[in-house]
Parts: structure tokens; C-alpha cells; sequence
């Protein structure tokens, strides 16, 4: 029931936009071409209709990667209005390298213009669907009664997850415990009405429209003797399963062959997030290697005049998977750096050349992992990699640091922006590698690299 209303609200939002993406295109069309100035030349209708069909197809992706069309009822209408932009802006990057790669000529300007268009109709039209949303909800209107069997932390888990996707329609209105003594208080805001053993007289006296048990693993026996009370009742039954405690990283129910599995742990780059997201590195990093090639010669050579050794400094890393990789960076220590073996560099390390220490406070000794990203070694974002000898260390002294190595390792992170490099709080770190992962989409990932344009880079802790 929950995914169905879900998935209809989802479609619901998915047409309205395409809608308001069309009229934005069409507005976008008549402004450039039928305005106060008139241009010489007027593209096609077939070179309008491609580029519209790019435009429904794109954005609507970059909507979905960007989590605007899963439900999110604290977020703000600031908050919803700014994640619209954000992904309008890279739906229109996009658009503009796609066209650009198909020799789709297609007047720039009018995409800027629509851009404008798209981003104040398609947030308009959210916005007052969400307000729309909430008179409905305010007044109570065709909400589903759910009585929650199970007054535990899985039964409390429940609750929060219904009141927090009001928009659906469900209502708690009440949960049954085990214990008689907790009768009378209250799980997440929710009346404890009752014991389990009188489930049957609290249906016999209010009309419910479902109940979900949500009882411990402990509890099978009891699970069973309720499933089969509840089957001589034709109110709506659910079950939600203890397992889910153990779901660590993008978990969930998932289906194989019509056989149901619960996934406790796995990761967000699977099928077209994967193929978007290594289009997205690949695009970038060629951009970057093209504007960062006059510095990465004067580098270069820096490098080869201040001391002697290599250019470039290979090292083994641990990326996706745990697969490993040699990480490129111009080298900023003496070549007898690690002979008494591997250490981790520190605020005033002395195995550091000169010029090595600028490179490293400026991270332009990082610039050469712009070709790992085009091997498909790195990502442009995502958590930065370890070396092996290291990582056996943390992982029994730091909970699910192993996760994240369910993403590409990247140059830069969400760790980086926020100011968490050299000798800073490994955990702190993790967390915040974690908060990416989970949260992972193309408009994050933009908006870490402009952070990190705009002098993410450039930390205190960089040595």
C-alpha cells in the first residue's frame, strides 16, 4: 500500500513536471524568436522538437538522481525551491554537452532562457502542490487508520516512518504492547491503547483499515498465532521485519524472480546511476584536464628542477570494492621518503622537498588523479582512498569504515569541503563519507566540485 500510493504520488510529480518543462520550453521558443528582437535565423521545427525531447528526457534524470522525487516532508519550501535550481542547473549543463557532442546546434541563449522558465514553473508548480498537500493534510481528509502491534524501538520505527509520509493518507491511532504496565504512555506520539492479547476486541470496536505488526525476532511465535487470528479478519495485514535493524547502507526489500529479499546492505551505483555517473566524471575531468594543462607543465617541470627523482609519485591504493589502483600524483618528497616503510605525512613532515610542501598546501600535487578519474580508477567525487597498509588498522578500530568502498574513490569529497583532511578525525571523516554515499546524487556531486573550485582545496590541514 505504502509504495503504490508512493509510486502514484511520484508519477503524479514526474508528469507535472514534464509539463511545466514543456510549457518553460515553448515560453523559452516564443521570447527568443517572437520577441522585441527577431533573429535572422529561426531554428527547425525539427531541430525544436530534438531538443525538447532531450530536455524531457534529461531533466526528469537529473530530478530523480537529485532525490526530488522521493518524499521528504521537513524539508522547506527554501529548501525544495533551492534543490530545483540546483538540479535545473545541472539539467541544463548537461543539455548543453549533449547537444553540443550530437551537433545539436541549438541556440544557447534560448537555453539559458529556458533554464529561467524552467526553474520558476517547475518550483512554482512544487510549491503549490506541497501547500496543496498540506490543506489536505490539516483537515484531515481521507486518512487510513493503522493500529501498530508492537511498542518496542521496531514498533516506535513504524510510527515515526507514517507520521513522517503524512502526505500518503495514514494515521496512527494507536499501538498495542506486550507489556500491560505500558499501556497509557505513548511510542513516538502514539497512544499505547492496549496489550497484544486483546487485538481482536480493539478491531471488534473501532474500524481500522490496517495493522502492522512490528514485533522482535524473538517474537516468531507470536508473529504466527497473530497471523492467523488477523486471517479471519478482512482488515489489511503487514509485517514489518526485525531484520531491518541490521540494514546498514542502502538496504531495503528488494525482489529476485517474484521472491522477496531483504538487502542489508549494499550501494547506490548500480545500472543507470553507474552509467551516469562515469559520464558525468568523464565529461568534467576532460574539462579540467584541458584548463589545468599549462599549470601541470609548469608543475612538471618545477618538479624535475627542484630535486631529484621522478615527476610523478605512484602509489597503491584501496578503491571500489576493494579493489586497489595506483594513485598518480607529482611527487613532493625525497625519493628515500618511505625506505624505513610506509608513514602517514604530518603537519612539518621533513621527507618533504620545498616545493613540495606548496604543492601540498595548495593540492596541486593532486591534479595528475584527473587521468585516474578518465581510467576509471577514481572518481571526480567521493571518498578519498587509503593505502592498503592502513586500512586493515582502521577497519577494526573504526564501525562500517568498509562502506565506503561501496563508491569510487574520488579526488575530492564532502569530508574535503568541510575542512576534514591531513591528521583530522578519521571517524569525523567517515561520517561524513558515509552522509555522501547515502545521499549520493549528480547535483551533490556538482556542488562539491564547485565548493572545491572555489577553494575547497585550500585547507589548513593540507600537508
Amino acid at each position: 500500500m505504502f509504495s503504490r500510493l508512493q509510486r502514484f504520488y511520484n508519477s503524479i510529480k514526474v508528469a507535472t513536471d514534464a509539463v511545466m518543462l514543456a510549457f518553460a520550453f515553448a515560453l523559452a521558443y516564443l521570447t527568443r524568436f517572437f520577441g522585441p528582437v527577431v533573429p535572422e535565423d529561426i531554428p527547425s521545427t525539427e531541430s525544436s522538437v530534438v531538443s525538447l525531447a532531450l530536455v524531457l528526457v534529461i531533466y526528469p534524470v537529473v530530478f530523480h538522481q537529485a532525490r526530488l522525487y522521493t518524499t521528504n516532508r521537513v524539508r522547506t519550501h527554501i529548501a525544495e525551491a533551492f534543490e530545483v535550481f540546483k538540479a535545473v542547473i545541472t539539467g541544463t549543463l548537461i543539455l548543453v554537452a549533449v547537444t553540443y557532442f550530437l551537433r545539436e546546434r541549438y541556440s544557447r541563449l534560448t537555453l539559458g532562457i529556458f533554464a529561467v522558465y524552467a526553474f520558476l514553473l517547475v518550483a512554482s508548480m512544487r510549491l503549490v502542490m506541497r501547500e496543496a498537500l498540506n490543506q489536505v493534510r490539516r483537515r484531515g481528509f481521507n486518512l487510513k487508520s493503522i493500529l501498530v502491534v508492537g511498542a518496542g524501538a521496531l514498533g516506535e520505527r513504524v510510527v515515526q516512518t507514517v507520521e513522517g509520509h503524512r502526505e500518503l493518507g495514514f494515521r496512527v491511532v494507536g499501538v498495542l504492547a506486550r507489556k500491560a504496565e505500558q499501556v497509557g504512555s505513548e511510542v513516538a506520539g502514539a497512544p499505547v491503547v492496549g496489550t497484544v492479547d486483546e487485538v481482536e476486541g480493539f478491531l471488534d470496536r473501532e474500524p481500522l483499515d490496517q495493522v502492522i505488526l512490528a514485533l522482535p525476532t524473538e517474537d516468531h511465535d507470536l508473529i504466527k498465532a497473530l497471523m492467523e487470528r488477523l486471517a479471519l479478519r478482512t482488515v489489511d495485514v503487514k509485517v514489518v521485519p526485525d531484520l531491518f535493524q541490521y540494514v546498514t547502507l542502502y538496504g531495503g526489500l528488494e525482489e529476485f524472480g517474484g521472491l522477496p529479499i531483504v538487502s542489508l546492505q549494499g550501494g547506490p551505483l548500480h545500472g543507470w546511476n553507474l552509467v551516469f555517473k562515469r559520464l558525468f566524471d568523464i565529461v568534467f575531468a576532460l574539462v579540467a584536464i584541458l584548463l589545468a594543462a599549462p599549470v601541470m607543465l609548469v608543475v612538471a617541470v618545477l618538479v624535475k628542477l627542484s630535486s631529484r627523482g621522478p615527476v610523478l609519485f605512484k602509489q597503491e591504493r584501496m578503491g571500489m570494492d576493494g579493489s586497489t589502483f595506483h594513485i598518480l600524483k607529482f611527487r613532493t618528497m625525497r625519493t628515500d621518503a618511505e625506505v624505513g616503510g610506509a608513514v602517514m605525512a604530518s603537519a612539518g613532515d621533513p621527507r618533504r622537498t620545498a616545493l613540495g610542501t606548496f604543492l601540498r598546501r595548495s593540492s596541486l600535487d593532486e591534479l595528475p588523479q584527473l587521468f585516474n578519474v578518465l581510467w576509471g580508477d577514481m572518481s571526480l567525487v567521493g571518498p578519498r582512498p587509503e593505502r592498503p597498509v592502513f586500512i586493515e588498522e582502521f577497519k577494526k578500530q573504526i564501525p562500517r569504515y568498509h562502506l565506503r568502498h561501496k563508491v569510487k574513490s574520488g579526488i575530492t569529497g564532502w569530508a574535503q569541503i568541510n575542512g576534514l583532511r591531513g591528521q583530522t578525525s578519521i571517524q569525523k571523516r567517515i561520517e561524513y563519507d558515509l552522509y555522501y554515499i547515502e545521499n549520493w546524487s549528480l547535483a551533490l556531486d556538482f556542488k562539491i566540485l564547485m565548493k572545491t573550485a572555489l577553494g575547497g582545496f585550500l585547507s589548513k590541514n593540507a600537508y
